[in-house]
C-alpha cells in the first residue's frame, strides 16, 4: 500500500516535482563542475606558475656555507666550487622525477665586449639540452623552457658545438641596445686570458632583471673557454610541488627530528623540501635552496583557488536547499486534506514524513543524476578556457555528490516537515 502511495505520489505531480529535480540540477552540476576542478587544479595550476621561472635553486654546499657563515658573496673566492655536469641527469631520478619540470645548469665568466668599456657578464647553460637518462628515458630540457616567459625576439641557439667564430649567443635588451647589436649581429669577446672570440647573436630577449645585461651562450663554450670543462656554478629547477604544512616545515628544518610514519608521509609528498632533500641525495656535496617567494606564493594562491571553488560549492547547495525548502512547503500545503485524510484513517506522523521525504530524495536525486552530467560538461569547459586542458573527472565525486543531494534535500524539507507535524486532520478536513 506504501509502495502505491508513493508510484502515486510521485507520478501525479511531475510538474512540482520536476522544479524540485531542476532545483537539484542546478547546484549539482556547478558543485559537480567546482569538485573536478579543485581536485585537478593543483597539477594544472602549479604548471601554470611554473613558466615564471625556477622554485629551487641548487648551489655547492660550501658556496652556500660561506655565505651563510661569513656574508662571502660571488667574485669573492667562492665561483671555485662547483658541481659536476656529468651528474644532473640524475635530478631525474629521483622519487619525484616527474615532478622535475625543467632544469638548467649556469657557468658565468666576465669577459669585455669591442667596442663596449664595461665589463660584461657571459653566462654557459642549456637551451635546449637532449638528456640520455640512466633510466633509458630522454629528456630535453634549459632555459627555454624554464624561461619560456621571456620576451624573445629572434630563436633560442642551438647547444652544439660550433665551429670557432660561429658560436650562437642571447644578448640582453638592455645590453643589446648599449652594443647597438640586433639579431644576426657578430660581438667579438676578449676573455681574461686575452682569448679573443666571436658571437652571432641569435636572439635579443627582456626579462626584466639584471640578466637583461647579460650574454648567454652554450654551456659547453663557456666551459672550454674558461677552463672548466665539465663543470658548473648552479643549477635551476622547476619542480611540481604541494603546498607546505606544519610537517614539511619540522622536516625543513630537522627531518632527524620525525618519527618512521611522519618520514615517510613527508619523503613520499610532493613538499617543495622533500624534493630538496632527495636532490641532495642524488647530486654530490650541494645543496637544493628553495625560492620562498615562488613556493610560497604558489602555495598560498593554491589554498586561495581551492577555498573559492569550495564556498561556490556551499553556495549552490545553499540555493539549492532553499529552493527545495520553498517548493516542498508549497507541495505541503496544496496537499493538506489528502495529508490530513491519511492521518484520519490511522497514517502516524512518520508515516507521512517517511512518505514525503522519499518522494523528495529519489526526486532530488534524479535531478542530481542530470546534474553531474552537466557538471562534467561545465568543469571540462572551465578546463579549457582557463588552463588549455580537459579536467581529469574524479571518481570520489559521485559519491560525494550522492550524499551531498541526499543532505540538501533534507535540510530543504525540515520547514515543511515542521508544518506536516502540526497538521490536524479535524481542522483541514472540517468545511463550514
Amino acid at each position: 500500500m506504501f509502495v502505491r502511495m508513493l508510484y502515486h505520489a510521485l507520478f501525479r505531480r511531475k510538474r512540482k516535482l520536476c522544479l524540485i529535480a531542476v532545483t537539484m540540477a542546478l547546484g549539482v552540476s556547478l558543485s559537480t563542475a567546482m569538485l573536478n576542478v579543485m581536485m585537478d587544479v593543483e597539477s594544472k595550476l602549479n604548471r601554470e606558475l611554473k613558466v615564471y621561472g625556477a622554485n629551487l635553486n641548487v648551489v655547492p654546499r660550501e658556496t652556500l656555507l660561506l655565505e651563510n657563515l661569513y656574508g662571502i658573496g660571488e667574485g669573492k673566492g667562492i665561483e671555485d666550487r662547483y658541481i659536476a655536469e656529468s651528474e644532473l641527469p640524475r635530478l631525474k631520478t629521483i622519487f619525484w622525477a616527474f615532478n622535475i619540470v625543467d632544469f638548467a645548469p649556469y657557468l658565468p665568466m666576465v669577459a669585455s665586449v669591442s667596442g663596449y668599456s664595461q665589463p660584461v657578464r657571459v653566462v654557459g647553460t642549456w637551451f635546449g639540452k637532449r638528456l640520455d637518462l640512466p633510466t633509458g628515458y630522454t629528456v630535453h630540457t634549459g632555459i627555454s623552457g624554464l624561461k619560456s616567459w621571456w620576451s624573445l625576439m629572434g630563436g633560442w641557439p642551438s647547444d652544439d658545438a660550433a665551429p670557432t667564430g660561429q658560436t650562437e649567443a642571447m644578448v640582453g635588451q638592455r645590453l643589446a641596445e648599449k652594443l647597438k647589436i640586433d639579431v644576426g649581429g657578430r660581438i667579438e669577446v676578449v676573455t681574461d686570458n686575452r682569448r679573443r672570440e666571436w658571437l652571432i647573436v641569435k636572439g635579443v630577449f627582456h626579462s626584466g632583471g639584471a640578466e637583461d645585461e647579460e650574454i648567454y651562450v652554450p654551456l659547453r663554450w663557456v666551459q672550454e673557454v674558461s677552463g672548466r670543462q665539465g663543470l658548473v656554478q648552479r643549477v635551476d629547477v622547476s619542480a611540481l610541488t604541494t603546498p607546505e604544512n606544519d610537517l614539511a616545515r619540522r622536516a625543513a628544518t630537522n627531518p632527524e627530528s620525525l618519527t618512521r610514519k611522519e618520514w615517510d608521509a613527508w619523503y613520499c609528498t610532493a613538499y617543495i623540501s622533500s624534493i630538496a632533500y632527495q636532490i641532495e641525495e642524488v647530486l654530490t656535496q650541494v645543496r637544493a635552496k628553495p625560492v620562498l617567494q615562488v613556493s610560497e606564493s604558489e602555495g598560498g594562491l593554491l589554498l586561495k583557488v581551492k577555498l573559492l571553488m569550495l564556498l561556490l560549492t556551499a553556495m549552490s547547495l545553499v540555493s539549492s536547499a532553499l529552493g527545495i525548502s520553498s517548493q516542498v512547503s508549497m507541495n505541503v500545503m496544496e496537499r493538506n486534506k489528502e495529508i490530513g485524510l491519511m492521518k484520519a484513517v490511522g497514517a502516524t506522523d512518520a508515516d507521512v514524513i517517511l512518505l514525503v521525504l522519499l518522494e523528495v530524495v529519489l526526486t532530488a536525486l534524479a535531478g542530481a543524476a542530470v546534474g553531474y552530467g552537466v557538471g562534467l560538461g561545465f568543469a571540462q569547459w572551465v578546463g579549457y578556457v582557463v588552463f588549455g586542458l580537459g579536467i581529469a573527472v574524479q571518481p570520489v565525486v559521485i559519491p560525494i555528490v550522492l550524499l551531498l543531494s541526499v543532505i540538501v534535500a533534507l535540510a530543504g524539507s525540515l520547514p515543511a516537515l515542521r508544518a506536516l507535524l502540526s497538521l490536524q486532520p479535524v481542522e483541514v478536513l472540517y468545511e463550514r
